[in-house]
């Protein structure tokens, strides 16, 4: 069955307002870097516990192919690779790499935990989580997995979402601005795509991944 569609309360706004101006803070520090050519390439900026292959992540290490992300408890890691940046959160283990028998395809694979990302138009990515595989056409993009579902919000642009254990579910999702959020389940789960809200990621966010490669997001910041 559907999920309900849950309704911001007084005091979640006001969290997700406070939310949004410690993230303001943190993008206009990345911005006057950006300004200086101060900023480097790779790791953007690391919060807790966060490690690369087993080891403490640096800033400016580069994220390449092979690579194994993981955060602690209050872990947070901000990196660019080529022409998309990521915003990987606390509790998460994510695997970089790519599919040779399918082409030129990045692929990442979200073990746990989740993901924000920004992508550049043109190139083929690939999001693998538990239950999904969703494919990338130039978007922006908010993956969180569990044991049994997949949230994935398709922030702008295209992606399509296909559900592992049912791929004749597969859902092509269009959007402007948050339009279509989706939970793709498991086996066991008569319907295995089902209309989610909006959660856990904001146009703040968004934009700062946005500006660390050079480009704006397509509409007006505020609403999220």
């Amino acid at each position: 069955m559907p999920e309900p569609i849950v309704r911001p309360t007084r005091r979640m706004l006001l969290q997700g307002a406070f939310a949004a101006a410690v993230i303001a803070t943190g993008m206009s520090r990345l911005r006057t870097a950006l300004a200086a050519g101060n900023l480097p390439p790779g790791v953007a900026q690391i919060k807790g516990d966060v490690r690369i292959n087993g080891k403490p992540a640096e800033r400016g290490q580069r994220v390449v192919q092979g690579d194994v992300i993981d955060t602690g408890k209050n872990g947070e890691l901000v990196f660019v690779a080529e022409r998309d940046a990521f915003l990987v959160r606390a509790n998460s283990r994510i695997e970089f790499g790519s599919a040779a028998a399918r082409g030129a395809v990045t692929v990442l694979r979200i073990i746990t935990g989740a993901m924000l990302s920004v992508f550049e138009s043109g190139a083929r990515r690939e999001i693998r989580t538990t239950t999904a595989t969703i494919g990338i056409r130039g978007t922006g993009i908010y993956v969180e997995t569990e044991a049994k579902r997949t949230y994935a919000c398709t922030c702008y642009g295209e992606a399509v979402l296909t559900p592992l254990d049912d791929p004749a579910a597969e859902e092509t999702v269009r959007t402007r601005r948050h339009d279509q959020p989706r939970y793709i389940y498991g086996k066991g789960v008569p319907n295995m795509m089902a209309v989610a809200p909006v959660v856990n990621h904001t146009d703040v966010e968004l934009q700062m991944l946005e500006t660390l490669v050079g480009r704006k997001v397509p509409f007006e910041l505020g609403t999220y």
